[in-house]
């Protein structure tokens, strides 16, 4: 309980994140966004997640951190093609990033941002760095997602996969993620009704958010573009009533309305330890506390949050109750709608200012975009504990846990 994580007393090597910065996020293909390559979206946060006051590019003397004390990045990615890896490296050094500063891609698909962190945060905590950057970008008009098997089909021997011992879940892992929606709707009888309710609230506190200027301390602008061009605050139960379904046209749920959008973006968060943000006297905005990826049944893999949470909470001495806000993905109404249940959470504490339905879900950008979020919505209304998680194609989930110290120290 929260008594035990109030004893754990500060390490030397904790990773702390000492600033996180966001692009925008602009709707794929008809967004704001569409023009612009992902290393133009990458360079712009890793120059920006650099700076004191991120949204303030060009002041005089905003420099948090010289670049050249970056020792590692890693870039989360799920849809660009295997050049990538030299992109990115284009991109960090064309952020005025050094060459000294090394750099490295990862894939967990929808929870490749938020791997990326914690593959920052675990090379601090064990002392093979001080300082890093995790980061996510995807750019979906770029790389649309539907051509992902057309371009690079699985390399396997499909005799060999088609009758294995293990056959039917081997097999799963090909089933397109709009039709995991239903099996989880159909699974757990889920109502059209309840999901469309459940994306609209996602579209009204997201409006909320955006109207109250809850989100302009996050976005660094790209070009003139500085707003999520995907919220839209007209939606209604009504509204997305009216729209079909598309994975299952007679008897599906999962609808356009109902699903996270396409959509491009990067985001990035500054990592080190404990010790050198005291030595640099740098305000510590969070500490990571734990992380935990965990398998699931593939055709059903959106319910990953419901096993990766807990997982995560016990590795950190907390239950769900101890938890102020969490930052759960909607890739589908369906799968947040049921995980949120299962896992017996206050609605109030999750997605508070909307989720990937009206604010999108760039798969490789969107677990280190909700840190950013979550970092900031914490510090705001003064919240001390959260926890950020997402499903996983093919069948896991992935969640870790965030704290705001001096929150801690204030009650």
């Amino acid at each position: 309980n929260a008594s035990i994580m109030a004893d754990t007393s500060p390490h030397p090597r904790d990773a702390v994140i000492v600033q996180a910065i966001r692009t925008p996020l602009c709707r794929a293909r008809k967004g704001g966004l569409a023009q612009h390559p992902p290393a133009t979206l990458l360079s712009t946060v890793l120059s920006g997640v650099l700076l004191k006051d991120p949204t303030q590019p060009n002041s005089d003397d905003n420099f948090l951190i010289s670049p050249s004390a970056i020792q590692d990045i890693c870039i989360g990615n799920v849809l660009s093609p295997p050049t990538s890896a030299v992109s990115f490296r284009m991109a960090a050094l064309s952020a005025n990033i050094p060459h000294t500063t090394s750099l490295s891609t990862t894939n967990r698909q929808c929870s490749s941002g938020l791997q990326a962190v914690a593959n920052i945060a675990h090379a601090i905590r064990c002392g093979s760095i001080n300082v890093g950057i995790g980061a996510g970008v995807e750019s979906m008009s770029a790389n649309p997602m539907h051509e992902l098997y057309e371009k690079f089909p699985p390399e396997v021997d499909w005799d060999t996969m088609q009758n294995c011992e293990n056959s039917q879940e081997v097999m799963d892992c090909l089933i397109p993620m709009g039709v995991t929606s239903e099996n989880v709707a159909n699974k757990y009888q889920l109502d059209r009704v309840t999901l469309d309710t459940f994306a609209a609230k996602s579209h009204e506190k997201a409006a909320r958010a955006r109207a109250l200027g809850k989100f302009k301390s996050e976005i660094i602008p790209v070009g003139d573009i500085s707003e999520d061009d995907g919220i839209r605050p007209s939606t209604t139960v009504d509204k997305l009533a009216r729209l079909r379904p598309v994975f299952d046209k007679t008897n599906g749920t999962t609808t356009a309305g109902n699903s996270s959008q396409l959509t491009d973006g990067a985001a990035a968060i500054l990592l080190m330890s404990r010790e050198e943000a005291n030595k640099r006297n740098i305000p510590i905005l969070a500490v990571w506390k734990s992380f935990a990826v965990i398998g699931c049944p593939p055709k059903i893999m959106g319910v990953g949050p419901v096993y990766a949470i807990p997982s995560a909470l016990e590795k950190a001495c907390l239950g769900v109750e101890d938890v102020d806000v969490y930052e759960i993905n909607e890739a589908f109404a369906s799968q947040a709608y049921y995980s949120i249940e299962t896992l017996k959470l206050d609605h109030a504490k999750v997605n508070p200012n909307g989720g990937g339905i009206a604010l999108g879900h760039p798969l490789g950008c969107t677990g280190a975009r909700m840190i950013v979020t979550l970092v900031n919505e914490m510090r705001r209304e003064r919240k001390r504990l959260g926890v950020v998680s997402m499903c996983i194609g093919t069948g896991m989930g992935a969640a870790a846990v965030l704290e705001v110290e001096d929150v801690r120290s204030a009650l």
